[in-house]
C-alpha cells in the first residue's frame, strides 16, 4: 500500500539541471516545504540563497565533485567546506570511479573519510554511479563506504547512462554495514516506483517526479 506522506518524507526533491535558475530553485524549495520532503538537492551555487530563503523549515542538500567524480580530493574537500559554510545540511559526493576500477580502494576510502571529516555533523551520501560498475565493484564500494563512516551510499547521479535499479538497491542493502543507509536516485518515475524502492530498503529517494505525481493527483481531485 502506498503511503504518500511517508514517501515524500524520504524524498530529496531534486533540481540539478545546468540551466536551473533561481526562480526554479525557489519553486522546488516552496514545494519541499509544502510537501515536507526530506530535503531539496540543488547546485552548490544556490545553497546560500536557498538556505536564507527556507531557514530552518527545510534541509538543503548539495552535490560535490558532480557529476563525474574525478576532481582532486583537495577540490572536493574545499567544495564541501564551502557548501557547509553557506548553509548546506547534507552533502552528496561522487566517488572517483577510475580510482575504484584501478583497485585503489584505500585511496577511495581515504577521500570519503576526508570529505566526511569536512562535513562534521552534517550528513554525507556517497554516489557510486552503479551503472558504470560491475557487481563486484558495487560490493567493494559498499564495504568502502561502510569503512569510511559515511551516512549513506547512493546509486546514481542521474547524469550517466542509467539510474537506480531495484537489483542495485537490494544488493546495496545486503552489503553495507548496519550504520549505512541507502539512497536510490535517477529514473524514479512516480509513487509506485518510489514505494518499490522503499520496500527494497531505500531510506532516501533522489527524484523530482514524486512531488509532480502528488500534484497530479491533487489536480485530478483524487
Amino acid at each position: 500500500m502506498i503511503n504518500t506522506q511517508n514517501i515524500l518524507s524520504k524524498c530529496d526533491h531534486t533540481l540539478l539541471s545546468q540551466a536551473a535558475t533561481w526562480e526554479q530553485i525557489k519553486k522546488i524549495c516552496d514545494e519541499g516545504m509544502q510537501y515536507k520532503t526530506a530535503s531539496v538537492c540543488i547546485p552548490p551555487s544556490y545553497v546560500k540563497q536557498a538556505k536564507e530563503y527556507v531557514g530552518a523549515n527545510l534541509a538543503i542538500c548539495t552535490v560535490i565533485g558532480f557529476p563525474n567524480g574525478y576532481n582532486t580530493t583537495e577540490v572536493k574537500v574545499f567544495e564541501t567546506k564551502d557548501a557547509i559554510a553557506k548553509g548546506a545540511d547534507e552533502i552528496d559526493m561522487v566517488i572517483n570511479i577510475g580510482m575504484l576500477r584501478q583497485g585503489l580502494d584505500e585511496q577511495v576510502c581515504d577521500e570519503i573519510k576526508q570529505i566526511k571529516a569536512a562535513c562534521g555533523d552534517k550528513i554525507l551520501k556517497v554516489i557510486i554511479e552503479t551503472c558504470l560498475l560491475t557487481e563486484e565493484e558495487k560490493i567493494r564500494m559498499c564495504k568502502i563506504v561502510t569503512k569510511a563512516g559515511a551516512d549513506y551510499i547512493k546509486t546514481s547521479t542521474g547524469f550517466s547512462t542509467a539510474g537506480a535499479t531495484r537489483e542495485d538497491v537490494k544488493l546495496m542493502r545486503e552489503n553495507v554495514g548496519e550504520n549505512v543507509k541507502v539512497k536510490a536516485a535517477g529514473g524514479i518515475s512516480g509513487l509506485q516506483d518510489a514505494q518499490d524502492f522503499i520496500d527494497l530498503g531505500a531510506d532516501r529517494l533522489g527524484t523530482s517526479r514524486v512531488v509532480k505525481a502528488v500534484q497530479g493527483i491533487e489536480g485530478k481531485g483524487y
